[in-house]
C-alpha cells in the first residue's frame, strides 16, 4: 500500500502523458483527487493497526495491563464493595416484627371456635421492635468500617504481589533475550572460525584436528543457543500469565535497577507501611471493634411490643403496651468468655503484625546487602572481567594467526569470554530481580517510568565492555 502513495511522486513533479491528459481535460482532476484520497485512506488504514501491534512492551505499561487484566484485582474490588455494603446495613436497627393473631379462643361447648361470642376472644394485630442502643449501633458501625479497611489493605497487598510478579515476569524475559543474543553473537564468531579453519585446512595451512575443535566449539555454542532460546520461550508464557498476548510484544527500554525506595537505616518505619503489615493492623483494628461489640453486647436491648385487640361487637376493644429486656443471668459463663476471646484475638493480632515487622526488617535488610554486593559483582564484570577476557581472545588470535599459539588457546580463551558475559548477565539478572522485589514492596499507584530508552544509556549485553 506505502507503494502506492510513492507512486504518485512523480505523477506530480515529472511531465507523462496521463499528466497530459489530464491537464487537456480539466473535468477529470476533481475525480482523480477522490480516487487517490480513497487510496490513501486505505494506505493509511493497514499501516497503522501494524505500527500500533508492533508497539514495545515496556515495564510499567506490563505492570498496568496485568492490574487490569488480574483476577485477584477484581476479586479485591469485590470484597472492598461487600464490605461497604454491609457496613450500610450494620447501623440499622432490627426490622420490626408484625404480629396476627386471636387470644383466647372457645374450643368447645356452644360458642366453640367462635371469635365474637365470648367476652375474651380477641383478634390482635401487633408490632413490636427492638430498640439496640445507641453504643450499640456505633460500635457495630465501627466494626463494618474497620472491615472495608481491611478490605482495602488486602487489595493493597494484592496490588503490590501483582505488580512485582509482573516485574519479575519481565525481567525474566528481558535477560532471557539478552542472554539468548550473547551466545547468537557467539555463534557467529564460531561459524566464521569454522570456515576460517575449514579454508586453512584446505591451503594446507591447518590441520584436520583444528577444524575438529573448531566444529566442536560452534556445536557447544548452538546447544548453548537452542537452551537460551527455550528460556526466551519459557519466559514469555510465564509473562503471558500477566499481560496476556501483549507478551508477544518487544521489550522496550533497559531497567534501571541501582536505586530502590528502601534505605537501610530506617527499615522500621519504611516497612511499617508494608502491605502485610497495614493488613495486619487493620485486623488487630477489627479485633478492636469486636471487642467494643461484644462489650456493648453485655448490656441487653430493650423491645416495645404494641398489640390491638379486636373483640366481639358487643365489647370494648384492647390495646396492649409491653416493654421487654433479657436478664443476663449468668454473664460470667455467657458474655464475658466472649468478650475475653475477643480481647485475645486482638492481642494476637498485634503480636502476630509486631513478630511480622521484625520478620520483615530482616529479611529485606539481607535482601538490600545482597542486592548491593550484586551491582558491585556487577560493576567489577563490566569493568575488569569482561574486558581481561576480551583482550585474552583478542591477543589469542593474533598470536595464533601469527602462528605462536595453537588453536587451542583461543578457543579457550573464547569460552572463557563468553562464560564471563553470560555470568555477568545472570549476576546482573539476579540484581533486577532483587530490586523489582525491593521497589514493589507496596503497591505504585502511579507506575514511574522505571525503565529508559535504549539510545539514552543502555548497554549491549552482546557488547560489554
Amino acid at each position: 500500500m506505502l507503494m502506492i502513495l510513492f507512486s504518485l511522486v512523480p505523477f506530480t513533479q515529472t511531465p507523462c502523458p496521463l499528466r497530459q491528459w489530464v491537464n487537456r481535460d480539466r473535468s477529470y482532476p476533481h475525480a482523480l483527487r477522490i480516487f487517490f484520497s480513497a487510496w490513501f485512506g486505505v494506505a493509511l488504514a493497514f499501516s497503522t493497526p501494524a505500527h500500533a501491534a508492533e508497539a514495545p512492551l515496556t515495564l510499567p505499561e506490563a505492570q498496568r495491563l496485568a492490574i487490569i487484566h488480574s483476577k485477584q484485582v477484581e476479586g479485591s474490588d469485590l470484597a472492598i464493595s461487600a464490605s461497604r455494603e454491609m457496613a450500610i446495613s450494620a447501623a440499622q436497627r432490627p426490622d420490626p416484627v408484625a404480629k396476627f393473631g386471636v387470644e383466647n379462643l372457645p374450643v368447645n361447648g356452644s360458642e366453640r371456635f367462635s371469635v365474637q361470642q365470648d367476652f375474651m376472644t380477641m383478634r390482635s394485630v401487633g408490632l413490636m421492635q427492638e430498640v439496640t442502643r445507641p453504643s450499640k449501633l456505633r460500635a457495630r458501625t465501627e466494626r463494618a468500617e474497620q472491615a472495608v479497611r481491611l478490605a482495602e489493605a488486602q487489595k493493597a497487598q494484592t496490588v503490590a504481589a501483582v505488580q512485582r510478579s509482573t516485574a519479575l515476569a519481565w525481567l525474566e524475559r528481558y535477560y532471557a533475550e539478552s542472554m539468548e543474543k550473547t551466545v547468537l553473537q557467539q555463534v557467529q564468531l564460531a561459524q566464521s572460525e569454522v570456515a576460517s579453519t575449514e579454508a586453512e585446512y584446505r591451503g594446507g595451512r591447518g590441520t584436520a584436528s583444528q577444524v575438529l575443535a573448531a566444529r566442536g566449539a560452534l556445536a557447544q555454542l548452538e546447544d548453548l543457543a537452542a537452551d537460551a532460546s527455550r528460556e526466551v520461550r519459557s519466559s514469555r508464557i510465564a509473562l503471558t500469565r500477566w499481560v496476556g498476548d501483549a507478551a508477544d510484544e518487544p521489550l522496550a527500554g533497559h531497567p534501571v535497577i541501582d536505586a530502590v525506595p528502601l534505605h537501610a537505616h530506617s527499615l522500621d518505619s519504611q516497612l511499617a507501611e508494608h502491605p502485610e503489615i497495614l493488613t495486619l493492623e487493620r485486623r488487630e483494628a477489627l479485633a478492636r471493634a469486636e471487642v467494643a461489640v461484644a462489650r456493648a453486647n453485655r448490656h441487653a436491648d430493650w423491645s416495645v411490643d404494641l398489640v390491638y385487640s379486636q373483640r366481639g361487637s358487643g365489647y370494648t376493644n384492647m390495646m396492649t403496651l409491653e416493654f421487654s429486656v433479657p436478664l443476663a443471668i449468668d454473664r460470667a459463663h455467657r458474655q464475658n468468655p466472649e468478650l475475653a476471646a475477643k480481647l485475645a484475638e486482638a492481642s494476637e493480632a498485634r503480636a502476630e503484625r509486631d513478630d511480622m515487622l521484625l520478620e520483615h526488617v530482616a529479611e529485606v535488610g539481607a535482601m538490600l546487602d545482597e542486592w548491593n554486593t550484586a551491582r558491585e559483582r556487577r560493576d567489577r564484570y563490566r569493568t575488569s572481567i569482561i574486558p581481561l577476557a576480551a583482550d585474552r581472545t583478542t591477543a589469542a588470535r593474533a598470536a595464533y594467526r601469527g602462528g605462536k599459539t595453537p588453536l587451542s588457546d583461543v578457543l579457550l580463551a573464547e569460552h572463557d569470554e563468553i562464560e564471563a558475559r553470560l555470568k555477568a548477565l545472570q549476576i546482573e539478572a539476579g540484581a533486577a530481580r532483587l530490586w523489582a522485589q525491593l521497589s514493589f514492596l507496596s503497591p505504585v499507584p502511579w507506575i514511574a517510568e522505571v525503565t529508559r530508552p535504549p539510545a539514552s544509556a543502555r548497554m549491549d549485553h552482546g557488547d560489554l565492555p
